[in-house]
């Protein structure tokens, strides 16, 4: 065998052809290469190129006449130090330093994006509360603190921490069974009356009080002294709140235990009955959502200022209200009256971190779930639900027999922008907390520690009273340099964030949290960047969940009340601060009319959203 077969082995088939091709490429790397020492000693006019040939002359001098032996040049492959296409000569030549910023950019697009995402956080929430802090330093710590000395104040924190514990309280007696015979047992038209049941949850707390007066007081569709003496004091201030608040339990309770590990009830239902398995082992599991209910009912229920101020009770945060808007104008000793509630909101805080590490709830309803029996208590069970939608729908009821033709007739005249001015503020903000969301829900998910920090900071806004955010949202804006968002709905879209954050960030890290990061990880494998996996993988993924988040965040900065009514701007207040500001001396007929409205533009809003989310859902 020939020696250059050995040493270059050709495949089985077609023996003499690739012998031949391999002596052709053989004579031509041969010439290749004499060719090539023949051009490098040649004088004068070397293979690299010289910093004159370069500049665009000679090697041979300025001026030179060029020879025959010049014409390779002209003809040779780019130098080593120029340009090229390719991968490899993206990052030389003159844009070699874009590209490295480029490139340094795109290691960084996560950091940025949560640094832009932390800013509106914390522009919206921490610089508030700090400025609150520099009006209480200003006016003097002696003179600040010194209020809170007063027993009636502590007289009003103990009033109002009664309320928030009796509100919580029923709100727990009432909302885990009726989670469980919604979402576990198989009563007839569950669905429907769990819809009603927790609409309530999207109005207005206030505007349930007004429903019910129109209802029960001595002018009410069935009023008379009686009912007129039951629905007036803290007790009604108790029940109405508890009827608000008590869809809060119903929802996170049942979304709980519809995302119980299946496998877990079916094994316990081999050795017990459906009714032991569901006290005893699916209530358990589910212990962490009862009790992030019940620290959201209490933070909801003790920064309520519409209802006690509509019912005339006297609470802590309408002292508050009453130095930060009244005549007598004291922010530091409003800050100092404050820092109880902001002890009990890091309190509160506190306990909702130590529940978040045992488990979140999840989202959606499983399917084909075996639900348990009611048998011979399914009449029971049907005239429960039925008088949980029934106390839904009464005052909304009461409102549209209140409102009448007369109060229609006048809305044009009372309205003004105010449906508009709530449509593009919550909006706005809904918008902005969804895109925030998105980042902050994708970092709580995947386990960042600066995610959970921002978490804390989002939460922390949701449960500090809002009369503090007003009044530090207004000491930060209101100054001349800052018009353009005092004087503007931004200062209400601003306020709606610091709210309403938490609530975007933990929808979405749910619906995130539930879905597999292969996708997401497979994309970073093959070099995509934060931005395309954020926009291309997750949002796409995982879009019922922002959808959701989004949804949540409209309808709840559309109820809102509190936020705004100390800084809306002059002739832009919102649906909520018109009625509100129209109860004590406006036609009672217009105020019912424009309380329908909030109603049935809330009722809209949610329609539109469940019926976009169930079409994607079968898709």
């Amino acid at each position: 065998m020939d020696v250059a077969c050995e040493r270059w082995p050709t495949p089985r088939h077609g023996t003499g052809q690739s012998r031949r091709r391999l002596g052709r490429h053989r004579r031509e790397s041969a010439r290749a290469r004499r060719a090539g020492r023949r051009r490098a000693e040649r004088p004068g006019c070397p293979w690299e190129p010289r910093r004159e040939q370069r500049a665009g002359g000679c090697a041979l001098g300025a001026g030179a006449a060029p020879t025959a032996h010049h014409a390779h040049a002209r003809r040779r492959r780019p130098a080593r130090d120029q340009p090229r296409g390719g991968r490899l000569g993206r990052n030389r030549g003159p844009h070699r330093g874009t590209s490295l910023v480029r490139a340094a950019l795109r290691r960084r697009q996560e950091p940025i994006a949560f640094a832009a995402a932390g800013s509106i956080v914390l522009v919206a929430t921490l610089l508030p509360l700090g400025v609150l802090a520099g009006e209480l330093v200003l006016a003097g710590w002696q003179r600040g603190v010194g209020s809170l000395g007063d027993p009636a104040a502590w007289a009003l924190l103990a009033a109002s921490l009664r309320i928030a514990t009796a509100v919580t309280a029923l709100a727990l007696l009432a909302g885990v069974p009726l989670a469980v015979l919604f979402a576990r047992t198989d009563l007839p038209a569950r669905r429907s009356a769990f819809v009603l049941h927790a609409f309530p949850l999207f109005l207005p707390p206030f505007l349930l009080a007004l429903g019910w007066f129109f209802l029960l007081g001595r002018q009410g569709l069935v009023g008379s002294e009686t009912s007129a003496r039951l629905f007036s004091g803290v007790p009604a201030v108790v029940a109405v709140l508890a009827l608000a608040f008590t869809p809060v339990v119903t929802s996170l309770v049942a979304l709980a235990l519809d995302g119980v590990d299946r496998s877990l009830e079916e094994a316990a239902r081999v050795v017990a009955a459906p009714w032991r398995v569901t006290v005893g082992i699916l209530l358990p599991l589910v212990a962490p959502a009862v009790a992030l209910a019940a620290l959201v009912v209490f933070a909801l229920a003790l920064t309520e200022l519409g209802v006690p101020m509509f019912l005339r009770v006297p609470v802590y945060p309408a002292a508050v209200f009453a130095r930060l808007g009244g005549v007598a104008y004291a922010p530091g000793e409003a800050f100092a009256l404050v820092l109880p509630l902001v002890a009990v909101a890091l309190a509160v805080l506190a306990c909702e971190r130590l529940v978040a590490r045992r488990g979140v709830p999840t989202l959606g309803l499983a399917i084909g779930r075996p639900l348990v029996p009611l048998g011979r208590w399914r009449t029971a069970g049907a005239l429960v639900a039925g008088l949980a939608a029934a106390l839904a729908v009464a005052p909304i009821a009461a409102l549209a027999a209140r409102a009448g033709r007369e109060g229609w007739d006048a809305v044009p005249v009372w309205v003004g922008g105010s449906v508009g001015n709530s449509l593009l503020a919550a909006g706005a903000g809904a918008t902005i907390i969804a895109a925030v969301g998105v980042v902050l829900g994708r970092a709580i998910a995947r386990g960042r520690p600066w995610g959970a920090a921002l978490d804390a900071v989002a939460v922390l806004g949701f449960v500090t009273p809002a009369t503090v955010l007003g009044v530090g949202l207004i000491a930060v804006w209101n100054r001349p340099a800052t018009r353009a968002v005092y004087g503007t709905l931004a200062i209400v879209v601003l306020g709606y964030v610091a709210r309403y954050a938490a609530i975007g960030a933990r929808t979405i890290a749910v619906a995130i949290a539930q879905g597999s990061p292969h996708l997401e990880e497979a994309a970073q494998a093959v070099g995509g960047s934060y931005v395309r996996r954020l926009l291309g993988i997750v949002v796409p993924v995982h879009a019922r969940g922002v959808v959701a988040a989004w949804l949540l965040a409209l309808v709840f900065c559309l109820r809102d009340l509190e936020t705004t009514v100390l800084f809306y701007p002059p002739g832009r207040e919102t649906l909520p601060v018109r009625i509100f500001t129209l109860e004590a001396n406006g036609p009672p007929a217009v105020v019912a009319a424009l309380a329908l409205i909030q109603v049935v533009v809330t009722a809209s809003i949610l329609l539109i959203g469940v019926v976009c989310l169930g079409r994607s859902r079968r898709r």
